[in-house]
Formats: C-alpha cells, sequence, structure tokens
C-alpha cells in the first residue's frame, strides 16, 4: 500500500519550528510555509530554524542550501517565557501578544505560562509593561 505524499506547504510548515514568531517576516509559520511553496520566500527566513532548518528547507524546495539571514534575528536554544509573579500586575498585555495562548490569568491577576504550549517567540516579553517576563531555557522533553 503506498502513501500519498505530503503536499508542499504541509512538507515545508512541518519543517519549521512552529514558533509563530514572525521574523521570517509572515505572521507565522504556516503562512511562511505557503509563500515558500508559490516561490516568494526563500528558505533561510527563519532564524528559530536555524542553519538547519534552513538547510533541510532548501533541500524540499530543490534549491541550493545557505545560511539563515542573520538580519532576521539571532538563532537561540529552546526557550520559554517565565511570568515573575512579584511584578505581575495581571494587565493581560502578554495574553494577548500570546500567538499560541500558553499564558492563562485574569485581569488583575497574575499570569502563568503553560510550558509545553509556549514557542518561544519572545512576542509577550516586550508587550509587558512591568518588565516581569523573562526567557528561560525550555525544559526538556520527557522521554
Amino acid at each position: 500500500m503506498s502513501s500519498t505524499p505530503l503536499p508542499l506547504v504541509e512538507r515545508l510548515d512541518r519543517l519549521l519550528p512552529q514558533t509563530q514568531c514572525g521574523q521570517c517576516g509572515y505572521p507565522g509559520c504556516r503562512p511562511y510555509a505557503e509563500a515558500m511553496a508559490r516561490g516568494e520566500a526563500g528558505p533561510d527566513h527563519c532564524p528559530p530554524g536555524g542553519d538547519a532548518g534552513a538547510r533541510a528547507l532548501a533541500k524540499v524546495l530543490g534549491v541550493p542550501a545557505r545560511p539563515y539571514d542573520r538580519s532576521r534575528g539571532e538563532y537561540k536554544p529552546p526557550r520559554v517565557a517565565v511570568v515573575v509573579e512579584a511584578d505581575c500586575i495581571g494587565c493581560t498585555k502578554c495574553i494577548q501578544a500570546c500567538p499560541v495562548d500558553a499564558i492563562i490569568g485574569g485581569p488583575k491577576l497574575m499570569h502563568v505560562v503553560i510550558d509545553p504550549l509556549c514557542t518561544g517567540c519572545e512576542l509577550c516579553v516586550p508587550a509587558c509593561p512591568m518588565d516581569c517576563i523573562v526567557m528561560e531555557p525550555a525544559p526538556e522533553a520527557s522521554a
């Protein structure tokens, strides 16, 4: 029994880190994958994917590999946001900024980040007026 190959957009999207950070110039990983599939974007726009990600995307696209574009941001190991409880005023700006709904809490209540959902995109950090969100190394996935 043969399996049907995945569409190009799906293959590209699965290679992307799913940070939804927008550093590629698109509002998320799927729109970037769609732009690459249409030939409107190169495989080197994703800092979270690093050079290895750029090589993998180039291979799927059948184009020459090149390092990711450093002007778009710095490659960093996986990280997660952490709310410093003592400083959080419950303004909800971080919740509004999170593209993956990894932050929970209510108005005027302390917020918390759900580690397994956090992609480390850092979009919550500048949104916080209290500067109470810090980025820490992501916990290692349990084996």
